[in-house]
């Protein structure tokens, strides 16, 4: 290989952008507190005025976005009878990736009694981009979490689609040391042809899934019957003690309104930046 082409290759290797943040939080007095704080990178995590509900935090990329080779690691342990409401200060943006992969991955560890809100706003994938995500999730018998999660494939509202790229999607849930549920998501190659497949998306650009601890009938019972008024198409179920929401819609404002309407049955307080 040419010199040059070497040179760039580890230009561009050494210009990745990395982040990390681990953190706890306690109850202590029936408030929620955080406890010690980690952060490295270009990845940070701001807590506002305390909640009555308890903590929030926000995460901010000062990346600006996520590229190829780019890697964010989060790791949140939630102690008893604690409470922790995440979000993202704005949609993250995964641009186009012209080699490796970017990695993502987040770990929640959820004690007794305590309860975990994930719920940041859109993830939007440009058109080529590459980016593996995990989630490992390890609940108490007797935690509880909301978590929220939408993916965009390109801005249609600026005409723009995604047609080329990978996207990776892994997930595991324990609950008492239980696996309970685990899935991986993987498109790659022409996504924009996958996507218009009638047993994929059906030209859907947007996917979402809400997924509650402890979930049962008497809870999808609520939401279902919120259903028609719905834009997205959807699915609900309850198994193995949680219960799952799935949409898929032609654009993410559609699949955000729905999102927000199951989050209010569920009961939950949405974190203020989703309303501004």
């Amino acid at each position: 290989m040419r010199s040059d082409v070497l040179t760039a290759s580890s230009v561009f290797d050494a210009n990745r952008a990395r982040g990390a943040v681990r953190f706890d939080v306690h109850a202590r007095d029936g408030v929620t507190r955080r406890g010690i704080l980690h952060e490295s990178g270009s990845l940070r995590v701001r807590f506002p005025s305390p909640e009555d509900e308890g903590l929030s935090g926000v995460f901010v990329n000062t990346a600006g976005g996520v590229a190829g080779g780019d890697r964010f690691d989060i790791e949140i342990a939630a102690a008893d009878g604690s409470k922790l409401t995440l979000t993202t200060a704005a949609a993250e943006k995964v641009y186009r990736a012209p080699g490796q992969a970017a990695e993502l991955n987040i770990a929640l560890k959820v004690a007794a009694g305590a309860h975990l809100g994930w719920l940041p706003q859109e993830t939007i994938l440009f058109d080529r981009a590459r980016v593996r995500r995990r989630f490992d999730i390890d609940l108490d018998a007797t935690a509880s979490l909301l978590l929220c999660e939408i993916v965009v494939f390109g801005r249609t509202a600026m005409g723009e689609r995604m047609e080329q790229g990978e996207f990776v999607d892994r997930w595991r849930l324990r609950r008492g040391g239980k696996l309970v549920f685990a899935e991986t998501v993987r498109l790659d190659g022409n996504i924009g042809a996958k996507l218009a497949r009638s047993a994929v998306a059906r030209g859907g650009a947007a996917i979402g899934t809400a997924l509650i601890v402890p979930g049962d009938e008497a809870l999808i019972e609520r939401i279902r019957e919120a259903s028609e008024s719905f834009a997205s198409e959807v699915g609900i179920s309850a198994w193995n003690g949680f219960a799952m929401a799935r949409f898929c819609a032609q654009d993410a404002a559609r699949l955000r309104a729905d999102m927000m309407t199951v989050l209010a049955r569920t009961g939950a307080a949405l974190p203020r930046l989703w309303l501004n």
